[in-house]
């Protein structure tokens, strides 16, 4: 019989030589595609969420959004999305990041975040953890009190946990 996160990960394919040769990206539609793996993964996400209190889901563009908004729904609480610049309709903040290869952009609406809010952070992935970095910071700065960073998978050679240092991070699998 296999294993909660073995079961989770037969629903990810191995897309090598994306989006670069070299790279063997893990893909999520595979997932997305069947409900039994959504199912599995949505439970896992939600698992080590029973004890907390939190106000808010704060997702990451776009495949954050995925889950994010399920889990909100779920928990019956508001859902917020971070998105790539110019693509929220109010006055927003900005955070800007590095990657491995350059730099990106973040916003949130600037009214998203009441000061003490407990937030849950997630995305599809904790790679090198600047995303993710960088929606904390977007957070805290509104006065959000960041209570978990979720992912679906952590890639733990890549390190990402160390910008994410003083946050409790749960992942439902890990490479």
């Amino acid at each position: 019989m296999k294993t909660h996160t073995e079961a989770l990960k037969s629903f990810i394919t191995d897309v090598p030589d994306f989006p670069k040769k070299g790279i063997i990206f893990k893909d999520i539609t595979s997932l997305l595609e069947n409900p039994e793996g959504v199912r599995l993964c949505l439970e896992s996400l939600l698992e080590p969420l029973k004890n907390k209190k939190i106000d808010k889901v704060v997702a990451i563009e776009a495949r954050g959004f995925f889950f994010g908004m399920l889990m909100a729904q779920a928990l019956n609480i508001p859902f917020v999305p971070v998105r790539k610049p110019g693509k929220l309709p109010r006055n927003v903040l900005t955070q800007s990041f590095d990657l491995e290869y350059g730099s990106d952009t973040l916003e949130m609406h600037d009214d998203a975040i009441r000061p003490g809010d407990k937030i849950l952070i997630h995305d599809d992935v904790l790679a090198t953890g600047g995303t993710a970095q960088a929606a904390c910071k977007l957070v805290e700065s509104l006065g959000g009190q960041i209570v978990q960073c979720n992912f679906i998978m952590k890639l733990d050679f890549l390190e990402g946990d160390k910008k994410l240092g003083p946050y409790p991070i749960y992942a439902a699998i890990s490479y």
